[in-house]
């Protein structure tokens, strides 16, 4: 079977198939248009998205009236970080900017793939912060521009 595109996203839809099948991927690979996967039932799946999307935690692939096959992201090591302060959020959005480092937000926590270095920093600038792991619902994506 080849997917060429998603038919929406399961926390979205109000009918759901009787049986699910999932496709476990890491967060880093929610960013590629062409993959070739197992489900946790052992069917193979190509996926060749027609448009330039990243995939998401729980985008489904396929489904009919019975079966759908369903994406999981696996658990990122990732920092949790809560700052307590306006001041605390403007240091550290400059420190991880200067960085290039993608971060994510889920209410007033700040995440961030785990980087020992980040973590001496938020240690040095004592910024509350936690190490877990956590399922993200999208990629970490880098934004590219130029020093010119």
């Amino acid at each position: 079977m080849i997917v060429e595109e998603v038919l929406g996203n399961i926390e979205f839809i109000e009918k759901k198939a009787k049986h699910m099948e999932k496709v476990y991927l890491e967060s880093d690979a929610l960013r590629k248009r062409i993959l070739r996967v197992k489900t946790d039932h052992g069917n193979e799946i190509g996926i060749r998205l027609k448009e330039n999307k990243d995939l998401m935690d729980g985008d489904i692939l396929y489904m009919d009236e019975n079966n759908m096959i369903v994406i999981h992201t696996i658990d990122d090591d990732i920092l949790t970080i809560l700052p307590t302060t306006l001041g605390q959020m403007g240091d550290l959005a400059h420190q991880l900017g200067n960085r290039h480092l993608p971060a994510q937000f889920d209410g007033d926590e700040m995440l961030v793939q785990y980087d020992y270095l980040v973590e001496e920093l938020l240690m040095e600038l004592d910024i509350p912060f936690r190490r877990e792991k956590r399922k993200v619902k999208q990629a970490f994506r880098h934004i590219g521009h130029s020093h010119d």
